[in-house]
């Protein structure tokens, strides 16, 4: 890790929804999924505010020898966002403990804010980690 990772970090991140993130097309093996708004999925947004702190971090870890991965979500959704419209994800870094970042992340559309919350990370050495869930497979029977 960088030394230079460091609470007050800001950093942007845009992103274009794309139609497979509704929650009809997201959940289309749901039969009453399919019948749902034709807005953001909560689920797919998690995901960009994830990777907007990801992207952010990238700059201050030695990728791809050094990675991360997210272990609390907290985010509210505030507003519907329609595919084809683009998010602006902006954080900063709050906190970082040894490994351990923690984030507060807000994605705005391009006509309001439609999600706030924070978000923690851990960083990691991707082969410990293979290693790890290879043994977990073998242990599992897998």
């Amino acid at each position: 890790m960088n030394q230079k990772l460091k609470p007050g970090i800001m950093f942007e991140w845009s992103y274009t929804v794309p139609e497979r993130a509704t929650v009809p097309n997201l959940y289309n093996d749901t039969a009453f999924c399919r019948d749902m708004p034709d807005v953001l999925a909560t689920g797919y947004m998690v995901g960009m505010m994830e990777l907007a702190c990801l992207h952010g971090l990238m700059p201050y870890v030695d990728w791809p020898r050094e990675q991360s991965l997210g272990t609390m979500v907290n985010f509210n959704h505030l507003a519907p966002t329609a595919p084809g419209m683009t998010l602006l994800i902006k954080g900063e870094v709050t906190e970082v403990d040894g490994r351990r970042v923690c984030f507060r992340v807000e994605a705005w559309d391009e006509v309001e804010r439609v999600c706030e919350g924070t978000h923690e990370r851990y960083l990691i050495d991707p082969e410990r980690f293979a290693q790890k869930v290879a043994q977990k497979v073998a242990k599992a029977g897998g």
